[in-house]
């Protein structure tokens, strides 16, 4: 199953704002030496952020020239320096994609001048940026947003408290998403730099990996002490960038957030490019030899109308992917580098609402059979209505989300633990708060739907999910904090820890399980696999 085929049906992570481009503002050194405090000179030009109560926050600085004309379908070429000073105070365009039901989203976005970063440094933890008083520098947390790499946008995390909270400057990063993202056509332009092209989004995250490398001493950060991170798709582009070998010495330090779906898997380069051709086809290019040009003569429009029904991921087979994933992970692509990945209890039950309850049609228990059938192929479907009998679950919509999640979420975090601890620290955990509110996108829905520790809930946890506190309880408050700690602590360096709470363990088969503590706090779980029934699924993975 195709992660971006699940977002699609839920209308997840595609958006927003018809939005013009960021303004840069006159200014002479007398005015920049009197707001120093918010203006930091980057290899760009200057940037005039601001101060909030949690510290600095400097939005929509342009890492990359925008990706139009015969930059469409190109590597991402680095911003050329500007005159005056960047106006960094609002968030910059997001790249094209529809509108959703996430807050905010209401609109599609259809500028493709958005490839633009944010930065949010901690108040009390360090120094002003352009102040004379010695910087100690900090760790730094780079963020690829979710979004199925067809919607989203670095807004869609405010970090600016954990940012506080840990003691870390935080990166959020917007990418080129869909077929603008991602297209793959067999010679486009006759030879592309990454032997393959279709990587265009996960380029563009390595220039803003680059950017930070250059740039953010100048905001307190230390270059050194670089940790990628990402949730959902965002977490399936971290183990993209771990097998990257054009990714080395970009960071030492990695979190993965539900992303190992597919076993990381990334697109070989016949489906891309064969999706390429038809994608071409249905948006009025068919002939190969003039369709790369006919397609960049497409309005935004026009290439949104016609991506639909199509994957959008990473290819295999170029120089920025030279080998699958798990592939380059068992060669040692990701040797030495610490890793934090996870998954939560409950990650199918979102999907299986979107496809069934959220439609106002609940799988019935005479649907059940066949439900499994076209979602598992005729040979396994038996086996997990067997391992997966409707008496043990509140519904037949639960039953099948949870065998989505543990197929496709669970068991693939566990797997990819085991590969990467072979050669390399791997710090395990589940999220598994199951009285969590759900996030914002579905509380909008007012649905009573038993979400439990569904797919995405576990980040309003961690930061303001789209800018917005969630109504957390007292022991959800304390879980939250605790989960900060955990993160905050694994990016300085340090094995995952927090007050109150056992060490995340990095031994194989060990988890830690994040719950409230009236349902039995912090432990570290033996049973994880068993309980998602692992030996089904890995056994299936590999038949």
């Amino acid at each position: 199953m195709d992660i971006s085929a699940i977002r699609g049906r839920v209308g997840l992570f595609l958006a927003a704002v018809l939005a013009v481009g960021s303004p840069v503002l006159g200014a002479g050194p007398a005015q920049a030496r009197a707001d120093h405090d918010t203006v930091v000179h980057t290899t760009g030009g200057l940037v005039r952020g601001e101060s909030t109560e949690a510290g600095r926050q400097f939005l929509g600085i342009t890492y990359a020239e925008p990706p139009v004309g015969r930059l469409r379908w190109k590597e991402p070429q680095p911003v050329k320096p500007w005159l005056g000073v960047l106006d960094a105070t609002e968030f910059g365009n997001r790249c094209v994609q529809g509108a959703s039901w996430d807050p905010g989203y209401e609109r599609p976005s259809l500028t493709e001048n958005c490839l633009d970063l944010n930065v949010y440094v901690p108040g009390s933890k360090a120094s002003a940026p352009g102040s004379k008083a010695p910087m100690r520098p900090l760790p730094v947390m780079v963020w690829l947003h979710g979004g199925g790499l067809t919607g989203g946008a670095g807004e869609d995390i405010v970090p600016d408290e954990f940012a506080e909270r840990t003691g870390t400057v935080v990166v959020t990063v917007n990418y080129r998403l869909g077929a603008l993202g991602f297209l793959a056509t067999e010679g486009l332009d006759g030879e592309t730099s990454d032997g393959v092209s279709g990587n265009f989004g996960m380029q563009d995250q390595q220039l803003a990996l680059r950017w930070v490398q250059s740039n953010i001493g100048r905001f307190g950060g230390d270059p050194g002490r670089v940790t990628i991170a990402g949730e959902s798709a965002g977490g399936g582009s971290v183990c993209n960038q771990l097998a990257s070998p054009t990714a080395k010495g970009l960071y030492r330090a990695a979190i993965i957030q539900s992303g190992a779906y597919n076993d990381c898997a990334a697109r070989t380069r016949t489906k891309a490019v064969d999706e390429g051709a038809a994608f071409a086809k249905k948006a009025g290019c068919p002939d190969p030899a003039t369709a790369v040009a006919c397609l960049r003569g497409k309005s935004a429009q026009e290439i949104l109308t016609a991506q639909a029904g199509f994957s959008w991921a990473a290819v295999a087979g170029g120089r920025f992917l030279p080998r699958q994933p798990a592939e380059a992970f068992a060669a040692g692509a990701a040797a030495g580098i610490p890793v934090m990945n996870g998954a939560n209890q409950d990650e199918g039950r979102l999907f299986a609402f979107a496809q069934f309850d959220g439609n106002g049609k609940p799988l019935t228990a005479d649907q059940y059979p066949k439900a499994l059938e076209q979602l598992f192929g005729p040979a396994l479907a038996p086996e997990v209505e067997r391992r997966y009998p409707l008496g043990d679950f509140r519904s037949p919509t639960i039953a099948f989300g949870t065998a989505l999640g543990d197929q496709f979420m669970a068991c693939t975090a566990l797997r990819l633990d085991r590969t990467l601890a072979r050669r390399g620290k791997v710090y395990a955990y589940e999220f598994a708060d199951r009285t969590s509110p759900p996030f914002p996108s579905l509380r909008k829905l007012g649905t009573n739907f038993p979400f439990g520790a569904t797919h995405v809930n576990e980040v309003q946890y961690l930061f303001k999910h789209f800018g917005i506190t969630t109504p957390l309880d007292d022991q959800q408050r304390v879980l939250a904090r605790q989960m900060v700690q955990y993160w905050g602590s694994f990016i300085h360096g340090s094995p995952p820890r927090a007050q109150g709470g056992p060490v995340m363990p990095h031994t194989e088969g060990r988890v830690l399980s994040l719950r409230t503590a009236s349902a039995g706090g912090l432990q570290v779980s033996t049973t994880v696999d068993e309980e998602h029934l692992c030996d089904l699924w890995d056994a299936a993975a590999t038949a």
